[in-house]
């Protein structure tokens, strides 16, 4: 019998842990984005961060701003910067929708994770609008409301 081939697929993502904390998710999009090859490599052994990172418009193209992929560890001389900009590949009918909404004001292009589509980096981004104070704190407590009922559920299943 022939083994299956995607056995030993290996899933990596990267997650930004304050995006869903701190803004609401209005649209989502998948972008590609242009990496070299150490920064492939430094993705795919989970060392990179989105947590502070944002999407801008520049001159029609779109590009991530503050997002850290570590060195490469076993790298040389040409490893790449940690913190440079990455161009976002996008069609242009998607480029112009979050241009015409950020300009609009109010919102902001937010990565929300980084995976692996195969073999190629993606990059998932989110229209999202802030958050205020009060926003969050509904949100604490519906965490604490449904960690309540688990708790229940679980002390009567015994």
């Amino acid at each position: 019998m022939a083994a299956n081939k995607k056995e030993s697929v290996r899933y990596t993502e990267i997650r930004n842990s304050k995006a869903f904390h701190n803004y609401f998710v209005d649209e989502r999009f998948e972008a590609g984005i242009q990496l070299r090859g150490t920064e492939v490599k430094s993705v795919r052994a989970g060392r990179a961060q989105i947590n502070d990172a944002f999407g801008r418009v520049e001159k029609g193209e779109v590009w991530l701003h503050n997002a850290h992929i570590d060195p490469y560890a076993f790298g040389n001389i040409n490893n790449h910067d940690a913190r440079r900009s990455r161009k976002l590949l996008l069609h242009r009918h998607q480029i112009r929708k979050i241009a015409e909404a950020l300009s609009a004001g109010g919102r902001a292009l937010v990565p929300l994770r980084m995976f692996f589509k195969e073999a190629l980096v993606k990059v998932e981004l989110g229209l999202c609008t802030g958050k205020q104070l009060f926003d969050k704190r509904e949100d604490l407590k519906k965490k604490v409301q449904m960690r309540e009922v688990e708790k229940d559920l679980k002390f009567r299943r015994r």
